[in-house]
């Protein structure tokens, strides 16, 4: 789903065809499928697989890229993309799947989404199946414990005998395993939370945005506390269909001229925190 300490790379197997696709949720407006003209071409010659509408595919929750408030999808990520809408024309409307589907790129094949928004990792691996947006956001993990389990880091974690969990299928469940961890996985990143506040687990390796927002909150304050933070050098990017270059090219002038005219800052701030220039993705992609 880096460095801020959030880097939500996930590793996703592929799924069947059958996988349910429930849950369509606006951010913002959410427009019909037949849109304002009833054509599926946008603003550029993009095409979209619905009229009227940017469909993005992510999967939920995953606070502060996209999370459910207030009954609206909401988040940096759909923020960032709202932007890409509005070039376009059109409203972005938003589409929860298994996040096993991201690595295949399985629903953008199948025409079910222009684009997948997840907090993800850009890896050698993912650009096999599909194509990357510059990065948008510089991600690291962060180590959280229960302040009573005398846990001082991650090496700490294993040298004490205590139990560590990850969201399944991230590049924080990778990281562990290869620092000879056996995680116990969690299906997302609210179970993970779960797991260390019902004891499952001692401390829990995730991104750190995703701990900052834990941790405004008074009670989890009070319980965890960050003992580490693993700079593991990943970014974060937008996904589209293989050859998709116009609707990529819109998404990468969305986020340069956010950079440009400062809305990128604001953003940050809103759903993220203190925005540091030198700690935020670099334009290109490596």
């Amino acid at each position: 789903m880096n460095t801020l300490l959030g880097r939500r790379a996930r590793t996703l197997a592929a799924t069947t065809a059958t996988a349910a696709l429930a849950l369509v949720l606006a951010a913002g407006c959410t427009s019909s499928d037949s849109g304002g003209s009833g054509s599926k071409t946008a603003a550029g010659g993009v095409e979209l697989v619905k009229a009227g509408q940017l469909t993005t595919c992510t999967h939920l929750p995953y606070p502060p890229f996209q999370s459910e408030i207030d009954g609206k999808v909401q988040g940096f990520d759909v923020s960032l993309i709202d932007l890409v809408a509005k070039n376009l024309g059109v409203k972005q409307t938003i589409l929860d799947t298994p996040f096993e589907n991201f690595k295949t790129g399985a629903f953008l094949n199948a025409d079910e989404c222009d684009l997948a928004a997840a907090g993800m990792t850009i890896t050698a691996e993912r650009k096999k199946n599909v194509d990357f947006s510059d990065p948008y956001f510089d991600a690291t993990q962060a180590v959280l414990v229960d302040k009573k389990s005398g846990i001082a880091s991650l090496a700490d974690v294993k040298t004490k005998g205590k139990k560590l969990g990850a969201q399944a299928q991230t590049t924080g469940e990778d990281y562990a395993k290869s620092k000879g961890f056996d995680p116990v996985s969690f299906e997302s990143s609210d179970a993970v939370l779960n797991g260390l506040r019902t004891g499952q687990v001692q401390a829990v390796i995730i991104d750190y945005p995703v701990v900052q927002g834990w941790l405004k909150t008074k009670a989890n304050a009070d319980a965890f506390k960050v003992v580490d933070n693993l700079n593991t050098g990943e970014q974060y990017g937008f996904t589209v269909k293989k050859g998709n270059t116009k609707l990529l090219a819109a998404i990468d002038k969305a986020i340069k001229d956010a950079r440009a005219d400062g809305t990128y800052k604001k953003l940050y701030e809103k759903w993220i925190g203190p925005y540091d220039a030198t700690a935020t993705a670099s334009p290109t992609a490596s």
